[in-house]
């Protein structure tokens, strides 16, 4: 009987070791090294929703920033959001007994490319599976978050969601002031007068022919964004200029525009699941890792590396290598902005 209680994930070996300096003085060291095998997907059942004869419901989270990324690095416990959605849609799709699936949305968006691949995934999911899937949308469901949920076949928001941000953005910074206070130029050696598209050295006259590449480009994503929308979402022409330019809506705004189904909570996410599904006794699970808690319908797959929450130090502009990323992301907040590319 696949009916079991919830496991307490084992804490991560925490071991300290003296060290003696040249000096005589000892220090002693922390040594917490997370286990690189993050654990197979399960099926965990949530207690409060057992099976009865009906099948089970999956429910699938997607929380945070959706970049193509395998966060690594010191203290990381984050994984690439990707990567784990294929992973647990390749679980529902290669186990019997699954009628529905919620997918449970709480992201702000994310990379172009990231969001468009796990749109992707999920058609192909339901090509394949014919399960029907109920989006719900918690706290967020803004640019490419958004753009993903425009894969499944019903979308629910909270009341007090934050729902759409159809655009695009593509961080740039100038940083040549700065860079001039410590006495430091940049002199590029190039060959095609555009392969440093969007540097942050560049000069304000000299930057206007390449923003308006960028811009066309964005443009571009833009596009596609809306064709997606327009070909899911009844959307109602007179709303449609402001429906796509970025801003943000309430669930109760969403709703009246078209652009979601319903008002709910995931109660009624999961009620609308078993409906579609035509299993209205079904039992509730979780698809997460074997270590990772599931104690209620609102855990989540942990895609955070710890030491952003212990280094939140962030200077935008400075780090090069993670700027050129064009976003499906509602972002009034800078420090978002390096992010690796998706």
């Amino acid at each position: 009987m696949w009916l079991v209680g919830c496991r307490i994930p084992p804490i991560p070996p925490v071991t300290t070791f003296s060290k003696v300096g040249l000096s005589g003085t000892t220090d002693v060291v922390l040594n917490m090294t997370p286990d690189a095998d993050h654990g197979p997907m399960v099926e965990m059942p949530v207690v409060p929703y057992p099976q009865k004869c009906g099948g089970k419901i999956a429910i699938i989270d997607v929380d945070g920033l959706l970049v193509y990324e395998e966060r690594t690095g010191l203290f990381s416990l984050g994984q690439n959001p990707v990567a784990v959605f294929r992973e647990k849609l390749d679980y529902v799709a290669n186990n019997p007994g699954f009628c529905a699936v919620v997918l449970r949305i709480n992201s702000p968006g994310g990379g172009v490319t990231a969001t468009d691949i796990m749109a992707r995934e999920l058609i192909a999911f339901k090509a394949r599976t014919g399960l029907p899937v109920v989006t719900c949308i918690m706290a967020h469901g803004a640019g490419g978050a958004y753009y993903l949920a425009q894969a499944s076949d019903h979308i629910i928001a909270h009341p007090t969601s934050v729902v759409g941000g159809i655009g695009v953005i593509l961080n740039l910074y100038n940083v040549e002031g700065q860079m001039a206070q410590f006495n430091i130029f940049a002199v590029p050696i190039k060959s095609g007068k555009n392969i440093d598209l969007g540097t942050p050295t560049m000069r304000e006259g000299e930057s206007k022919g390449q923003r308006r590449i960028l811009a066309t480009m964005a443009n571009e994503f833009h596009e596609r964004f809306i064709t997606v929308v327009k070909q899911s979402r009844p959307v109602k022409e007179t709303d449609a200029r402001s429906n796509f330019d970025g801003r943000v809506f309430t669930a109760a705004q969403a709703y009246q525009r078209g652009l979601i189904d319903e008002v709910g909570y995931l109660d009624e996410a999961m009620k609308r699941a078993a409906e579609m599904g035509h299993c209205e006794n079904a039992g509730l699970v979780m698809i997460h890792r074997k270590n990772d808690p599931v104690n209620s319908p609102y855990d989540i797959s942990p895609n955070t590396p710890l030491q952003k929450t212990l280094l939140a130090i962030n200077v935008p502009g400075l780090d090069r290598s993670k700027l050129p990323t064009f976003l499906y992301l509602w972002q009034p907040e800078p420090s978002l902005s390096t992010t690796d590319s998706p």
